[in-house]
């Protein structure tokens, strides 16, 4: 795909629209986080599994695009920069990712039937409160890894540009 790209702009473009998605995605899963730590709250038994999958799959989705669409092409543009320090820091920082990708896999581990999520429906405050712990973590580290992929190399894509 980047390798069809004529200019800087086509070729960053498009890694600054999928971010943004990313982004409005985030945004999507803490309303749906904040609703149902809400509905815990308000009456924990009146939680519903489709509820709780409804969340799950926003969670699982935005995981998702983050290992297989966000961080590869954050790393893609790093090396057509050759900023070798930026993939270094890369590595750091996807180490540190995996924590909360082994969390949320639990998580969706332990809701994934029936049986399992009324076996679990009593300790779903306390998962949430460790999912807030472990999404506050991973998107202060996203937001690094982006700063330091692709928002560095913002200027240098829009000089290439204009040459």
């Amino acid at each position: 795909m980047l390798e069809d790209c004529k200019t800087a702009q086509d070729r960053w473009g498009g890694v600054h629209s999928l971010i943004d998605r990313w982004f409005d995605e985030r945004r999507e899963l803490l309303v749906n986080f904040l609703e149902l730590k809400e509905a815990c709250n308000a009456e924990l038994e009146a939680v519903t599994k489709a509820r709780i999958d409804a969340f799950s799959e926003l969670l699982m989705d935005y995981i998702s695009a983050g290992h297989f669409e966000v961080y590869p092409q954050l790393r893609d543009e790093a090396e057509a920069f050759g900023d070798d320090a930026a993939h270094a820091i890369a590595d750091r920082l996807l180490a540190r990712l995996e924590m909360s990708t082994e969390l949320v896999l639990d998580f969706d581990n332990d809701y994934q039937s029936p049986v399992r999520c009324r076996q679990n429906l009593a300790r779903l405050p306390a998962w949430l409160d460790r999912l807030a712990r472990g999404l506050s973590e991973r998107f202060a580290l996203e937001d690094q890894l982006i700063a330091r992929l692709h928002a560095v190399h913002a200027p240098q894509a829009a000089q290439a540009e204009l040459r």
